[in-house]
């Protein structure tokens, strides 16, 4: 392994790091694309945006369900063995949407087949335990490679809704979820043949706890179901902005703006060494995302204006990519090493359902009072994440110093 650096560069000289981020990368991508393109092929087709948003709500339900099971029989069998086939049975439900679509097929039949692409592995989380194998004691070179992962995950989500709407709306309305089903079983492929960087897996301790009851990750996943309703709040709320203006088509540019400015923020956040520890960051993270939510309220109200609204949510985004960071940071320090990846897909299923929710209340207060008062959702659900982070001491271990005792080879690791 390498000697550490201060730079990216220091953790792509690692054999085999190129490959499974590229594979990653490729398969990473369908998840900004997928809901996106069947909305835009089902509101086609069937003329009803109210069927699209229950079969996308019905593929969100059923990933939170499915997700962690996933996640769990990766841990236990290895990534190879379990998420290359996992792969296969979410890009057979895929093309069953496409098929169910073209032939007119009963509604029911849309929301079978989208509950199927629930299978779809946590890729995010599978790279980050790749990470924290190849990176183990060095925790330096770990924050980096989390905020690289933070960061592609934002690029990923900024560029996967835009290439969805080029794709259905320049060639024809399935082609954004053909595309995307492709490039779900290549990158999978890419990503599990690199077997030289995969965690072993390892037996099951007897005396593990399923990480949803390790030390201070109930509150951290409390944590992050409030988040995920700051974001699927302020996508509902944008689109709903965007288009009272009369220029809904520019929603998703605005969006891809908040996204990109969480992404350069991951990047700058893991090039430098912040001080203090993970667990006496978070709650600040948490406090700046609260205040920095308050500029695209300020803008709608007092402006009205979308470039202004657009500049809001560009500085706004700077907060998410370094509390998420954190986040996944005590994440894999409270969950069993045999069970990483169970835990950090934990993490997901609690963004998930909170998106779910925060699109719920965004769409409501859009609906009944108004889009500008909707952006006081995302900063209500900012503010509740970090009530909880403090009341419940999310940043804090079980014995409220900051280290959790599920993890003693973590305990042992220098904070940063």
């Amino acid at each position: 392994m390498p000697q550490p650096t201060s730079g990216y560069r220091s953790l792509f000289v690692i054999p085999g790091a190129r490959a499974f981020t590229a594979g990653n990368l490729l398969a990473r991508l369908p998840m900004g694309m997928f809901s996106v393109s069947t909305v835009i092929m089902i509101a086609g087709t069937r003329d009803s945006y109210a069927l699209a948003g229950a079969v996308v709500a019905t593929g969100l339900a059923a990933t939170a369900l499915v997700a962690p099971w996933i996640a769990r029989l990766i841990d236990r069998y290895g990534q190879a063995r379990v998420a290359l086939p996992a792969t296969l049975v979410a890009a057979l439900g895929g093309l069953a949407l496409v098929l169910c679509v073209r032939t007119g097929a009963p509604d029911w039949t849309l929301f079978a087949a989208y509950a199927a692409t629930a299978t779809t592995p946590n890729t995010g989380g599978m790279a980050r335990a790749r990470w924290a194998y190849l990176l183990k004691g060095d925790q330096a070179a770990l924050h980096r490679a989390n905020s690289f992962e933070q960061a592609a995950d934002e690029l990923c989500f900024m560029l996967g809704p835009v290439l969805a709407a080029v794709l259905c709306g320049s060639l024809f309305r399935e082609a954004g979820t053909l595309v995307g089903v492709l490039l779900l079983v290549a990158g999978m492929a890419l990503f599990t043949a690199q077997r030289s960087t995969e965690p072993p897996v390892r037996p099951p301790a007897t005396a593990t706890q399923p990480p949803f009851r390790a030390p201070g990750m109930p509150s951290l996943l409390a944590v992050c179901l409030a988040m995920g309703a700051v974001f699927g709040a302020l996508e509902v709320v944008t689109i709903a902005f965007a288009d009272e203006q009369g220029h809904g088509t520019a929603a998703g540019v605005i969006l891809a703006l908040q996204a990109g400015g969480s992404c350069a923020a991951g990047l700058l956040y893991g090039a430098l060494k912040p001080g203090g520890s993970a667990e006496r960051r978070y709650p600040w993270c948490l406090a700046a995302m609260a205040a920095l939510l308050t500029l695209p309220l300020l803008a709608a109200s007092l402006t009205g204006s979308l470039v202004v609204l657009a500049g809001a949510l560009l500085v706004s985004g700077m907060a998410t990519a370094p509390t998420m960071i954190t986040n996944m940071t005590l994440v894999q320090r409270r969950t069993p090493e045999d069970r990483l990846n169970e835990g950090m897909t934990l993490a997901v299923t609690g963004l998930l359902g909170g998106i779910a929710l925060g699109s719920a209340a965004g769409g409501w207060t859009t609906e009944h009072v108004s889009p500008t008062a909707g952006y006081g959702v995302p900063v209500a659900a900012a503010v509740l994440a970090l009530t909880l982070a403090v009341s419940r001491g999310a940043g804090a271990g079980a014995d409220g110093r900051g280290v959790g005792r599920v993890n003693p080879d973590l305990q042992s690791r220098p904070t940063h």
